[in-house]
C-alpha cells in the first residue's frame, strides 16, 4: 500500500472520526486516501479555526483531536491552536505537510523547519523519515497527546513518503494504567488533615479528567471541606454543593480570597500552575500544600507542597476518602459558609430588570436559569470570560469551558463547532466578545455547511474590554482598545444563518429560549454596558 494510505489506516486505529484542517498540494495522497476512509476531512477557513477544533475535540472527549495542515504559512497557522491545546492540557494532534527531502537542505519555496517551530509548544513531536517508521510515529504522538498530563504533539509528514510503497500495519492501542497511590504518602496527608482547622481544595483541570469528580465530591460532601475551582476546573464539584466556593483565578481580590486566606491547609487536585500562579493565594509561602495530581509538582517559591502524592488523582481520592471515613474526620462547615453566602448573594445581584441596559453579568443569569445539567457554555477571551468564570456555574463537569492557559481569543466559535460534531443531542453556547469573534467568525461559514447547532452570542462593546479594563484599574483609563464593528446581524444573516439582537429584557429572554430549543445555529448580538465592571473592583474594594 502507498505511505499515505498506512498513515490513514493508523488514524483509524487510533479512533479518529473528524480531521480539521485546509488542503495542500503536498497533501494530495493523504486527502485522496482520506476520502476512501471511515474518517472525515472537515475542511476549515484557517488553520488556527482547525486547531481550535481539535483543541476542543480534546477537552469534550478525552480523546486527541487532529488538525491538519500544509507546509510553510500552512503550519504557522496552526501555532496558537496547538500552543492553546498544550497549555490547556488537551489533547491535540497535529499534522503537517513538508516539502521533499531534495530541498530540506538549501533555501526552498514555503520551506521551515516545522519539527523546531513546534517543539516548545508541544509534548513530543517529530518527522516522519521512512515510510516504515509511520506506524510507530503515529502510535506516539497519540499515546503522548493522551497519556497525563494531556496535550499537543506534532508530525511532520515529507510529500514524498505518501506515495512510497510500504509493508506495514498500525500498532495496536492499549490501554495503560496509571499508578496507584502510595499508601504511606496518603497517611501522611491524613495526618495534616489530622492537624488541620480549615482545610480547603482547589480544584483545577485535572479534577474533571478520568472521572475524578465523582470522588471529589464525595470527599468535600462527607468530610465538609470547601472547594474553589480554577477556571478550567469549574464543574468538578458542582456550584450546588453546599461546600462549593465558586472560583478563584480573577486579577484582583475577590470574596472567595477571604476563604483562602483562612485556610491553614492547601489540597490541591490537578492544579495548573499555568492558570492561576499561587502567589496569589500563597503571598506569604506559609500554606501548608498536599499536591494531587498525576504528575510532580513544578518547582515554585510559592507552591512547595509538604506532601506529593503523584498518581491516578481518582484512586487517590478514592483511598483519601475511605482512611478519612474510617478515622470519623468531618470538619466543621460553619466557617466557610458566610464567603459562600456573599457570593452567592452577589451573583444575584446582577439579575437584570426591564429597561435596564444588558450586562454580561445579568445575561449569563438569564443564560444559567435556561441552561439544564448537561449542556455545554464555551468561553471565549476577553472580559466576558472573567463574568463567566465567576458568574456562571457549570451544571456537570465540562460544562463551562474555558481557554485559561494560553487563553486564547478566537476559540470559542471554532471550539463549538467541535463540541456540536462531538455532541449533536447537547445544547452549546459560545460566548464571546466582538473582538475574538472576528478574529475566528470565517467560521461561520464552516458551521453552516456542517449543519451543525449551537447558540452564539456576540457581546459586544466595540472595545478590547479585558485590557480596557485592566488598563482602567491601573491607570484610571485605557488607550489602544477601542474599535469598530459591521453589522453582526446582518454579517450572520448573510451565511443563511439565523440571527437575534434583542432590544429588551423580554425580548433576550423570548429569544434565547427560541434559540436553545431550535437545534439549529443561530447567532446573537448582544449590546452591553460595562460600567459593572469598574463598579464591581470599587464594591469589592469597599
Amino acid at each position: 500500500m502507498k505511505g499515505s494510505d498506512l498513515f490513514v489506516k493508523c488514524l483509524e486505529n487510533e479512533g479518529v472520526k473528524y480531521i480539521f484542517g485546509l488542503p495542500g498540494e503536498e497533501m494530495e495522497d493523504i486527502l485522496f486516501s482520506l476520502e476512501n476512509s471511515s474518517i472525515k476531512f472537515i475542511p476549515t477557513r484557517h488553520e488556527q479555526g482547525a486547531a481550535f477544533m481539535a483543541d476542543m475535540w480534546g477537552r469534550v472527549s478525552g480523546q486527541a483531536g487532529v488538525c491538519l495542515s500544509t507546509l510553510g504559512p500552512g503550519a504557522t497557522n496552526l501555532v496558537t491552536g496547538v500552543a492553546d491545546a498544550n497549555l490547556d492540557k488537551s489533547p491535540v494532534v497535529a499534522i503537517s505537510a513538508q516539502a521533499g527531502l531534495k530541498k530540506l537542505h538549501k533555501e526552498s519555496h514555503q520551506y521551515l523547519d516545522l519539527v523546531d517551530l513546534f517543539r516548545p509548544i508541544t509534548k513530543w513531536n517529530g518527522s516522519i523519515a521512512s515510510v516504515e517508521m509511520i506506524p510507530e510515529i503515529v502510535r506516539k504522538a497519540f499515546k503522548m497527546a493522551e497519556s497525563e498530563k494531556p496535550g499537543a504533539t506534532h508530525i511532520e509528514f515529507s510529500e514524498e513518503f505518501a506515495g512510497m510503497d510500504v509493508v506495514a500495519s498500525p500498532i495496536l492501542s492499549k490501554r495503560v494504567r496509571r499508578p496507584d497511590p502510595d499508601d504511606m504518602a496518603v497517611d501522611e496527608a491524613v495526618n495534616l488533615l489530622k492537624e488541620s482547622q480549615y482545610p480547603l481544595i482547589i480544584a483545577g483541570n485535572g479534577a474533571i479528567r478520568k472521572s475524578s469528580s465523582d470522588e471529589l465530591t464525595q470527599l468535600v460532601r462527607k468530610h465538609h471541606i470547601p472547594v474553589v475551582h480554577t477556571f478550567m476546573g469549574q464543574g468538578a464539584v458542582l456550584d450546588s454543593q453546599s461546600q462549593s466556593l465558586f472560583t478563584i483565578g480573577f486579577g484582583f481580590r475577590d470574596i472567595v480570597m477571604d476563604a483562602m486566606d483562612q485556610a491553614d491547609l492547601i489540597i490541591a487536585v490537578g492544579y495548573d500552575l499555568a492558570e492561576y500562579a499561587p502567589d496569589a493565594w500563597n503571598p506569604k509561602k506559609n500554606k501548608k500544600i498536599i499536591h494531587l495530581d498525576f504528575t510532580p509538582a513544578e518547582v515554585y517559591t510559592h507552591y512547595q507542597p509538604n506532601i506529593e502524592i503523584v498518581a491516578d488523582i481518582p484512586a487517590t481520592l478514592r483511598l483519601l476518602n475511605q482512611k478519612l471515613d474510617n478515622q470519623g474526620i468531618v470538619f466543621d462547615s460553619q466557617w466557610y459558609k458566610p464567603v459562600r453566602e456573599r457570593i452567592m448573594a452577589d451573583r444575584h445581584s446582577y439579575s437584570l430588570k426591564e429597561g435596564q441596559p444588558f450586562t454580561v453579568p445579568g445575561v449569563l443569569n438569564i443564560l444559567q436559569s435556561l441552561m439544564s445539567n448537561d449542556d455545554l457554555l464555551i468561553s471565549d477571551v476577553g472580559s466576558h470570560k472573567v463574568w463567566i468564570a465567576r458568574n456562571f456555574s457549570a451544571c456537570c463537569p465540562n460544562g463551562c469551558i474555558i481557554s485559561n492557559g494560553l487563553a486564547s481569543m478566537g476559540i470559542a466559535l471554532p471550539g463549538a463547532i467541535a463540541a456540536a460534531l462531538h455532541s449533536p443531542s447537547r445544547r452549546i453556547v459560545a460566548a464571546m466578545g466582538d473582538g475574538g469573534f472576528l478574529m475566528n467568525s470565517q467560521e461561520l461559514e464552516t458551521a453552516k455547511r456542517l449543519n451543525v447547532a449551537f447558540t452564539a452570542i456576540i457581546f459586544n462593546d466595540n472595545d478590547y474590554g479585558l485590557i480596557s479594563w485592566k488598563q482602567h484599574m491601573s491607570r484610571g483609563k485605557s488607550t489602544g482598545t477601542k474599535i469598530s464593528n459591521p453589522d453582526f446581524k446582518a454579517y450572520a444573516e448573510s451565511f443563511g444563518i439565523k440571527s437575534y439582537r434583542p432590544r429588551n429584557l423580554q425580548e433576550l429572554i423570548d429569544q434565547l429560549m427560541t434559540a436553545l430549543d431550535s437545534k439549529e445555529l443561530n447567532v446573537f448580538e448582544i449590546p452591553i454596558d460595562v460600567s459593572v465592571n469598574q463598579e464591581l473592583i470599587k464594591k469589592l474594594k469597599a
